[in-house]
């Protein structure tokens, strides 16, 4: 199944909070409950992030920001039935891809360490762990915010980085 990756329009946003709820349950499975609250695609949309969508509807996105001078990948969510059929790694080549174009250094993110499909899932997509002489001040307050809203009771956290070259 072919989902074509592009900026989300106006109509996708209304249904990305229902794509992250339906992936999330996978963390459920794990023990790993999330506290309640707006989901992260709300945020961001609130925030003016750049929102890139899979498939029209909509079955998977990616939210992003400028953060410390690069991009930062706040979230890819893929809607639970279709998880592992690529939607996620089309999404990050695509944030990536974006990233390069604009000229940004590399592409950060915050996610589980332990977790298959976090941690694990980005280092075997180019990413590896940021050491913590390396986080800029907008890391450290996501880091801190994190800690703040309880993420990090839920498992341990980590920052990663995936450098990028400018296409040529």
């Amino acid at each position: 199944m072919e989902h074509e990756v592009r900026t989300a329009r106006g109509g996708d946003l209304a249904g990305l909070a229902e794509i992250e709820n339906s992936g999330d349950a996978m963390f459920g499975e794990i023990g790993i409950v999330f506290p309640p609250g707006p989901t992260v695609a709300e945020q961001m949309i609130g925030r003016g992030a750049e929102i890139v969508v899979a498939g029209d509807p909509p079955v998977g996105f990616a939210a992003v920001e400028e953060v410390d001078g690069a991009a930062h990948l706040e979230q890819i969510s893929v809607r639970g039935d279709l998880v592992g059929r690529g939607i996620g790694v089309l999404l990050l080549d695509e944030v990536k891809a974006r990233a390069a174009a604009a000229g940004r250094p590399g592409v950060s993110l915050l996610t589980f360490r332990d977790v298959p499909w976090n941690g694990p899932w980005y280092a075997r997509h180019g990413f590896a762990e940021l050491p913590r002489e390396r986080w800029g001040p907008g890391i450290r307050s996501y880091w801190d915010a994190e800690i703040e809203a309880g993420l990090h009771e839920l498992g341990p956290r980590i920052v990663m980085w995936a450098p990028l070259r400018r296409p040529s």
